[in-house]
């Protein structure tokens, strides 16, 4: 049974930052020391031979504070104004720390109508494909500026796991501001026991999945749930992990007992689609 040894053999990954994890908490503005080492490890991963992708949260939040604005935004068009500026002044950090290391990265953005639409679909997922053969890197995000509530993934959590089933990856790491999934939420509940390994996700499980709430975060535990049955349904083993320390990603290739292992259990009957919510859309 393949466990956290098998690790260091994963030839795909998908890593999900959040923005919590690429910011200051005291000041909600780019954490740089902290991307370089992200960047630095990716491009590491990348000279292994491995294919990375990186979904990279944080264009609100970066938007917000170059814009100057005191309060995260609430309605859907500030929240999309924010966007269209961090998003590019994210690329431009992006960018510049991996042309250090010789390493050309990437930007798409995609949104819930990429998926079902079936032309839509296949383009993106040959898009990566030779963006592999090319030994770039993909940075993913959602396309906040552009999303309505109908075509919008929500979360960043959910479009990892969808990206990881895509490209048929082999691991996903969440990298969030909690260590892995506790019976209970730790900062409220000091008896909170910690769980390192997840055969199956089963009702018990789903119970347990509380949405948290940080400053410049959306994704709760309940999204990292959700997003592990993806993954896990598609064939992708993945870990929730504690993003403080970004050097947390070489310990978990290593095969450290670091985060929640989710053990990967393929669905043979697994459909990309059915974990999609299409609302008013079709897949046509």
């Amino acid at each position: 049974m393949a466990g956290r040894e098998d690790l260091k053999d994963k030839k795909r990954i998908v890593i999900k930052i959040g923005s919590s994890s690429l910011t200051h908490q005291e000041t909600g503005r780019i954490n740089l020391s902290k991307m370089e080492r992200l960047v630095r490890i990716l491009t590491d991963l990348r000279n292994e031979g491995k294919d990375v992708i990186l979904v990279s949260s944080g264009a609100i939040a970066v938007g917000k504070e170059t814009l100057g604005l005191q309060n995260r935004p609430t309605e859907k068009v500030e929240k999309q104004a924010c966007a269209a500026v961090g998003q590019a002044r994210l690329m431009m950090v992006y960018q510049k720390l991996f042309a250090e290391y010789n390493q050309v990265p990437a930007q798409i953005l995609m949104t819930k109508y990429t998926m079902i639409n079936d032309i839509s679909r296949e383009n993106a997922q040959n898009t990566f494909q030779e963006l592999f053969r090319m030994g770039v890197i993909p940075i993913v995000n959602e396309n906040d500026t552009v999303t309505t509530d109908e075509i919008e993934f929500g979360d960043n959590d959910t479009l990892s796991a969808i990206v990881t089933a895509l490209v048929n990856a082999d691991l996903l790491i969440l990298l969030s501001d909690i260590d892995g999934l506790y019976t209970d939420d730790p900062r409220q509940n000091e008896e909170a026991v910690f769980i390192d390994f997840v055969e199956r996700i089963d009702d018990r499980l789903d119970s347990m999945a509380k949405d948290s709430s940080t400053l410049v975060g959306t994704g709760g535990m309940a999204t990292k749930i959700s997003a592990a049955k993806i993954a896990t349904g598609s064939g992708a083993d993945m870990i929730i992990a504690n993003g403080e320390e970004i050097n947390i990603i070489n310990a978990i290739m290593a095969g450290e007992k670091k985060g929640t292992f989710f053990q990967a259990h393929r669905n043979e009957n697994f459909k990309l689609l059915d974990y999609i919510s299409t609302r008013q859309y079709s897949n046509k």
